[in-house]
C-alpha cells in the first residue's frame, strides 16, 4: 500500500508541475507592452489547406521592443499571414512588404494595461482551481486506498503532503502572476 501512495503522492507532484507549466505559458502569451515572437504562438494560418502555426511556416523576430517581423519562407504565404493577422484577437494590423511583414504594437493605454491585468488575474486563478482539483482527486484516490485496507496515519501523512505540494504551487502561481502584473504595469 505504501507503494501506491507515493505512487499518488508522484503523480499528483508533476500533475501539478505540468499545471504551472500550462499557467506560466498562458501567462506569456499575454503581451505585456513589449514585442515577442511567442505572442503569435496561438496564430494559425491556412498552408495548403491545413491550420499551421506562423512559427511553422515563417520566421518571426522582435528588432525592437513595439515590432515584429514576420519573413515567410514562401514568398506565397504572406497574404495567408497577413490575412490570419487580420481575423485575429489580436488587434495588430499588418504592414506587408515585398517579402515581410512587420507588426508595429501601439503603447499601451492605461485602461487597457488594467484589462491584462485582470486577464492576468484570470489565467492564473484557473492555474489555482486545476492544482486545487488536482489535490481533490488525488486525496478522493488516498481515501478509496485507506478503504481498501491502507493505513489511516499513512493516508493523514499523505494527504498532508499533497496539501504542501499545493500550497507551494499556489504560491508559484501567485509569484508568476505578480511578476507579469508588474510587467504589465511598467510603462
Amino acid at each position: 500500500m505504501d507503494e501506491e501512495i507515493q505512487l499518488y503522492l508522484s503523480d499528483a507532484e508533476e500533475s501539478m508541475a505540468k499545471a504551472l507549466q500550462h499557467t506560466n505559458t498562458e501567462l506569456s502569451r499575454i503581451r505585456a507592452g513589449k514585442a515577442t515572437p511567442s505572442m503569435l504562438d496561438s496564430l494559425r494560418v491556412d498552408y495548403y489547406g491545413t491550420p499551421t502555426p506562423v512559427a511553422q511556416v515563417a520566421n518571426v523576430s522582435a528588432p525592437d521592443a513595439r515590432s515584429l517581423v514576420i519573413r515567410p519562407w514562401e514568398k506565397n504565404m504572406l497574404g495567408e499571414i497577413s490575412k490570419a493577422i487580420k481575423n485575429s484577437d489580436l488587434g495588430l494590423n499588418p504592414i506587408s512588404d515585398a517579402d515581410s511583414i512587420r507588426l508595429n504594437l501601439p503603447p499601451m493605454t492605461e485602461e487597457r494595461r488594467r484589462d491584462l491585468v485582470k486577464q492576468v488575474k484570470n489565467e492564473a486563478e484557473n492555474g489555482k482551481v486545476r492544482i486545487r482539483g488536482i489535490r481533490k482527486d488525488v486525496n478522493e484516490s488516498l481515501r478509496k486506498l485507506q478503504k481498501e485496507g491502507a493505513s489511516e496515519d499513512a493516508v493523514k501523512d499523505a494527504e498532508t503532503k499533497v496539501q504542501k505540494y499545493t500550497d507551494s504551487y499556489i504560491v508559484k502561481i501567485d509569484d508568476a502572476m505578480s511578476k507579469k502584473e508588474a510587467e504589465i504595469m511598467t510603462i
